[in-house]
């Protein structure tokens, strides 16, 4: 296994160098080129450290878009700030959470801010106003002026899609959710739902009538498909994207009950891989996503800010189709 030695060989510093950057040591004065050197030897050795940080507290706020009951709807988020809390732990970073207005955290003297959700421009501002060290999770402001944590749900969708496709699905439905921006200024487009109508349009298959959208929850998915199974009869879709597996249980709960074969009649891919998918029956085709390492990205996205790094950073996690029963 490297040692701090090693790097510091490896980068041509000091010991104590390499152990305060990796620290991050916000009163260390090195060029951000010695730091680069540093975090750049670290990686090539696959140095791991063997301990949290124990000096250089840092103190951030989380700013969560949803409810604790909300979590329980969609374990997403529940997964993103687990992910957070995770990394704060290891590193030794203390989190603020304000009760009720983020403008609140203008008194906790805060180091920076990670917001998980989706965020207006008016929302943005007040957060900018408190600390210019910010993370989005889950979302990409306009602009080059801020660090971000993302999926590529177009090309998540497309994975699915094309899976869909090559099976010799025509009919393909998707149920999805749609929501508002916290200070309900507006509806937010989501990404999947508009992955899905633009590559099947582009695959001269797209129906409009098989589009359903609600809540990312169990009970939207749920009612969601028994409406799409009295619209549409024997002229149902074969095959369903669900924007969520929370949704997804709900479609299959359904689809049960109208005594429609999974996957012999319809088929059914999820998205995010929750830990009971694999147990459902019949288990639950879906795109994994890596939430919890989302989070974690965040926390040393800014760290990363803290220690001094001016240039914004964008990181888009990769995903994976997972074929399980449902779409067999």
């Amino acid at each position: 296994m490297a040692t701090i030695k090693d790097i510091a060989d490896k980068a041509g510093v000091s010991i104590a160098t390499v152990s305060r950057v990796l620290n991050y040591d916000m009163t260390l004065s090195v060029s951000d080129e010695t730091k680069k050197r540093v975090f750049e030897a670290a990686e090539e050795l696959s140095y791991e450290k063997r301990t949290p940080r124990k000096a250089g507290v840092t103190k951030i706020a989380l700013i969560h878009w949803y409810t604790e009951e909300e979590e329980l709807d969609d374990v997403y988020y529940m997964s993103i700030r687990l992910g957070i809390e995770r990394r704060c732990k290891q590193q030794n970073v203390t989190i603020v959470r304000p009760l009720q207005d983020p403008a609140d955290l203008a008194r906790e003297n805060v180091q920076g801010i990670i917001a998980v959700g989706k965020f207006s421009q008016s929302e943005i501002a007040v957060l900018q106003d408190i600390t210019a060290h910010l993370v989005f999770v889950d979302f990409l402001p306009a602009g080059d002026r801020f660090d971000a944590v993302g999926i590529d749900f177009d090309l998540a969708t497309r994975k699915a899609l094309d899976y869909f496709l090559a099976k010799g699905h025509q009919r393909i439905g998707y149920i999805g959710g749609r929501e508002l921006f916290k200070d309900r200024t507006a509806e937010i487009e989501d990404p999947r739902e508009a992955a899905y109508k633009a590559y099947l349009k582009s695959k001269k298959v797209y129906d409009d009538s098989y589009v359903y959208g609600g809540r990312f929850s169990v009970n939207d998915g749920y009612g969601l498909m028994k409406k799409a199974i009295e619209e549409h009869g024997d002229e149902l879709p074969t095959a369903f994207f669900i924007g969520n597996d929370s949704m997804a249980i709900g479609c299959l709960k359904a689809l049960g009950e109208a005594q429609i074969a999974v996957p012999e009649r319809v088929s059914v891919i999820g998205v995010n891989d929750i830990s009971i998918a694999e147990y459902l029956s019949p288990s639950l085709s879906t795109v994994r996503i890596d939430t919890e390492l989302m989070g974690e990205t965040a926390v040393d996205l800014l760290l990363e800010q803290v220690s001094g790094r001016q240039v914004a950073k964008k990181v888009t996690l990769g995903t994976e189709l997972l074929i399980r029963q449902s779409s067999l």
